[in-house]
């Protein structure tokens, strides 16, 4: 086998880890409709769309076999919970299949350790049987807040620990050392991890995968596939 079709085979190989991602303000129908399409033709394992695109999402991908995901709370997780209550049971009455959930990081860098467990908590029962991916924004966490978040995670009921929001201005997004340290607080808990933010090439997949990650969001998945280096993507 050839160098280059090893290379486009371990590229591929990540498409079941790819949450393919487009949550900026300005995105239109139609980036929602070639993101789905895009999603479709790589066999990505979701993509992950602001609210407002669910139903569109959800029809464009009928016949296919990925999954849509939206996010509540985002992107600060500063939101009442009763408000990203009402947020999840809207975009799983819309046929949301995951949900991206955005801790309130005040609360947590304020100790409240038990309000955040609940207010997960209390997402997690709204999405029913859907899985709930808990982004704990890594980027304005100490470690000890980090692993503190992840045991709120556990608690609560989520099916991931998710880094980071992409919006944290000059945040590092995912890495390696944020994932490593997220499985080790995960101890035998069987969640899975999501890693994303700045993940723009093969290698940083590869090293994010390598290190723990279950899952990768990301707005570049194309580029990854092809192996390419593609221009700074903005989540």
């Amino acid at each position: 086998m050839s160098n280059e079709t090893s290379g486009a085979k371990e590229a591929n190989n990540f498409a079941k880890y790819i949450d393919h991602t487009l949550l900026t303000p300005q995105a239109t129908k139609a980036d929602v409709t070639k993101l789905c399409q895009e999603a479709m033709e790589n066999n990505f394992y979701a993509v992950c769309v602001n609210p407002s695109f669910v139903r569109q999402a959800v029809k464009e991908l009928s016949s296919s076999k990925v999954a849509v995901a939206t996010v509540i709370g985002f992107p600060l997780g500063a939101n009442l919970t009763d408000i990203k209550i009402a947020e999840t049971q809207r975009a799983i009455s819309e046929g949301a299949e995951e949900i991206d959930m955005v801790i309130n990081v005040g609360a947590l860098k304020s100790g409240d350790v038990d309000f955040v467990t609940e207010e997960i908590k209390a997402v997690v029962k709204a999405a029913k049987q859907n899985p709930v991916k808990v982004i704990i924004e890594c980027d304005l966490l100490s470690d000890d807040e980090k692993v503190m978040a992840t045991e709120c995670c556990v608690k609560a009921g989520a099916a991931m620990v998710k880094t980071s929001t992409g919006f944290v201005k000059d945040g590092k997004g995912a890495t390696v050392a944020d994932i490593e340290l997220i499985k080790k607080a995960l101890g035998g808990a069987k969640l899975g991890i999501k890693a994303s933010a700045g993940i723009r090439d093969l290698a940083k997949a590869k090293s994010l995968v390598d290190a723990g990650a279950t899952r990768l969001g990301t707005s570049a998945g194309v580029d990854i596939l092809k192996g390419a280096e593609p221009a700074k993507a903005a989540y």
